[in-house]
Parts: structure tokens; C-alpha cells; sequence
């Protein structure tokens, strides 16, 4: 990127990211990929629903994107999914298109003949999930998970093997599991499954680690957000060696949801110096079609995607903009809006604006200025009681409306 990767034209970041000692800790791998989960983990999310034609549309706006692996949803749930995925397969649309399986012959079976070349397949990892919520024997898990995994590897499908709660499992119980699995059975790579997102982004290392001393096969990241740490723990997953993050667009899924992507993506580009080759600037657009696609909203001031995020209501933060919009407009956000395809910096009006919101405005509405500060000052007062009144926001009508009855 250059001398200086936390500060370009579009982003300024803090430098000691870069510092040596924190660089010096960091094992990224060469390439990592995107692999997402919205069409079958994001849909998971209670009251969600893609119908077949949805679901082969968003699968066509990820591969426009850029993401590098699509996981297109789950051959048992329907055959609306299975019909589904068969026509993603068919359009050949560039990213590798994955199913998920249990580890059952006869899901991976519909695997195959859906035309499907590559399989997320899962397990119960932890003893306590096998005997409260399946009720079975960890015997069967084990056998399960040899069986369906070989009848895979027969039938020559590229195998990410997907241990349920194994971030909750005692350690040495799921490091057993998952060498007797890749010795006994089959796995072309392991994802590491957070389930319900308890794993602390301090963990993530040292899981990482544990897991590279038994096998030396490629890790997946798989974080859920319960605890608003699933990007962060993707991140230090990955900053641990390993290659691939799971991700749904903006963060949908089941409970809390799920890595989202463009928290992943973006702070691997400004805060790391990764590039994994997303288109950026449609990172804004793809959110809105999701969102506006399942009816589905994120709060306005969510980063990267939220619909308010470049408003500037603060007269303070006003006059920063106005003083440094030309010159050093990163000196009032870590990354240029447009960068993912969003407005830019917008001055609002209401009860937190000051004078420099009432001069900004009159340029921007190409209305003559007003010298006089005690003037602007009763404009100022009026237009917060205004805002106070309407609870919110006030639009420009009715700024010029107030500015008139004082300048006319």
C-alpha cells in the first residue's frame, strides 16, 4: 500500500496498528477469502424469507461484488432452496458455490445432485449440545461425521467439515473429535464454529493455535454476534492464520446474526493493509438491496451501511467540516463515505446545530449570508425550538422558512 497503509486519500486509521509489536504477533495468511453465508445462515434470522428467485438474485449481487465463495443455502430445507440452488449452480457466476449438509449420506447426496461441487458439513462438537439438544451418544456424532465425510470425499466434493458449539466444547474433547474426523473420515478444511458467539475476541489466538498443533488442514472463521464481537473475533481469527471468513451481508442471521462482511472487509483494507479484492464501493447498495429485498432494518447510524451515518448535526463538528472538507476531509471520519458507495458528509439541522450549520446552509442553499452573529444567534434559538417541537430533523424548507422571517 505504501509508507504509510493507516493514512491514504481514502482512509485514516490509527497508526499503531502498524507498530512492529503488533505486527510482529499477527500469522495472515497469503490470500483469504470471503465465504457468505447470507442465503443460508442469514436466512436463518426468525421471520426471514428468500423465495427462489430472491435467493438466485442476491446470489448474482455477491458474485458482482466480488465475494469469493457463495454458501447458496441448504438442499433439505426445500425444494424451493434445492431448486434454488441447482439454477446458481447452472449460472456459473464465478464465486465457488457451496452447500450446507448435516453430516448425513443422504444430504450430501442432494448435494450432488444439485450440481454441487463443494460442501459445508456439520456436527455437534460439544458433549453437552449432543446430549441436551440431540440427544444422542457423542458415539454417533463421531460415526455420523466419518460416514457422511467419506461418502463426500467418494464423491470427490471439496469438504469444509463444521463442528457445531466447538467454541464451548472442553478443548481436549474437540480437538480429539476433529483429528479422529480428518483421520478417519475426511475434511479439505475446518471451520471454526462459534455458535452462539461467547467466544471472546482475546480467545480467538490461542483457539486458533491449539487447533493448528493436531491438524494441518485450512481454518474457516464462523463467529456469531451475540455479543456484538462477531467481526472482531473474525478478524483476530484471521490475524491467527486463518483463510476464510464466514460473513453475511450486514450482519443477518440467526438471533443476533452473524461476522457482516463489510465490518470484516473494510477493516482488513484500513486497518491491516489486506485488500481481499470486494468491490467497496458497492458495499452501501448491496445493503440497501438486502435490506429493502426481506424488509429488514439496521439502526441509522450503523457503521459502514446505516443510512444517517454521514449527517452532520453537531455545529461544532460543522465548523470541522467547513474548516477541513478541502484540504484534510478525513480529519472528521476514519474513511471517506464514497469509498463504500455511500453519500457524503451532509451538514442537518436541529436542536445540537450552531452558527456555523446556519452559515454552511445559506452557501449550500445559495442564499445571501448573514453578517450579523447576534441575528444569526435568535435565527439559531428559533431553529432549536423548532427541532425541540418536531423531535427531530429539520428539513430544508423549513430552515429557509425560519431564516426568512429575520432577513426579508
Amino acid at each position: 500500500m505504501g509508507k504509510t497503509p493507516w493514512k491514504t486519500k481514502n482512509w485514516f486509521t490509527s497508526p499503531w496498528n502498524f507498530a512492529e509489536d503488533v505486527v510482529k504477533e499477527q500469522s495472515f495468511a497469503k490470500e483469504i477469502k470471503i465465504h457468505d453465508i447470507t442465503l443460508r445462515d442469514g436466512e436463518q434470522q426468525a421471520g426471514l424469507i428468500f423465495n427462489r428467485e430472491q435467493k438466485i438474485e442476491l446470489a448474482e449481487k455477491l458474485a458482482e461484488i466480488g465475494v469469493h465463495r457463495i454458501e447458496a443455502g441448504m438442499p433439505a430445507v426445500s425444494g424451493q432452496d434445492e431448486s434454488a440452488i441447482k439454477e446458481i449452480v447452472k449460472r456459473n457466476l464465478g464465486p465457488d458455490i457451496f452447500a450446507f449438509c448435516r453430516c448425513m449420506k443422504p444430504d450430501v447426496q442432494r448435494a450432488i445432485d444439485c450440481g454441487i461441487k463443494n460442501i459445508v458439513i456439520e456436527i455437534p462438537a460439544s458433549e453437552h449440545i449432543v446430549k441436551y439438544a440431540y440427544r444422542w451418544e457423542m458415539e454417533r456424532a463421531i460415526e455420523l461425521s466419518i460416514e457422511a465425510t467419506q461418502f463426500a470425499k467418494e464423491n470427490g466434493l471439496y469438504t469444509v467439515f463444521f463442528p457445531i458449539d466447538g467454541t464451548r466444547a472442553e478443548i481436549n474433547t474437540f480437538l480429539d473429535l476433529i483429528q479422529k474426523v480428518e483421520k478417519e473420515g475426511h475434511m479439505d478444511a475446518l471451520a471454526v464454529v462459534d455458535t452462539f458467539g461467547g467466544l471472546a475476541p482475546s480467545s480467538c489466538g490461542y483457539l486458533i493455535r491449539q487447533i493448528k498443533k493436531r491438524i494441518d488442514k485450512p481454518l474457516e472463521a464462523h463467529f456469531h454476534d451475540d455479543f456484538g464481537l462477531g467481526a472482531a473475533n473474525t478478524l483476530m481469527a484471521l490475524a491467527a492464520g486463518a483463510e476464510v471468513a464466514h460473513t453475511t451481508v450486514s450482519g443477518i442471521g440467526e438471533r443476533a446474526g452473524n461476522a457482516p462482511y463489510e465490518d470484516v472487509a473494510l477493516a482488513l483494507l484500513t486497518m491491516y493493509d489486506i485488500d481481499v479484492g470486494i468491490k467497496f464501493d458497492k458495499m452501501y447498495s448491496l445493503s440497501k438491496f438486502v435490506r429493502e429485498m426481506s424488509g429488514l432494518n439496521v439502526r441509522q447510524n450503523r457503521g459502514i451501511i446505516g443510512d444517517d451515518i454521514h449527517l452532520i448535526e453537531s455545529g461544532i463538528i460543522a465548523d470541522w467540516y467547513w474548516n477541513a472538507r478541502d484540504e484534510a476531509p478525513l480529519e472528521l471520519s476514519p474513511y471517506l463515505y464514497p469509498l463504500v458507495g455511500h453519500p457524503d458528509y451532509q451538514v442537518v439541522i436541529g436542536k445540537n446545530s450552531g452558527i456555523p450549520s446556519i452559515d454552511i446552509m445559506l452557501e449550500e442553499l445559495d442564499m445571501d449570508p448573514i453578517p450579523d452573529k447576534d441575528l444569526k444567534l435568535e435565527i439559531l434559538m428559533e431553529l432549536k425550538d423548532k427541532a425541540f417541537a418536531k423531535s427531530g430533523l429539520l428539513d430544508k424548507d423549513e430552515f429557509v422558512e425560519i431564516v426568512k422571517k429575520y432577513v426579508d
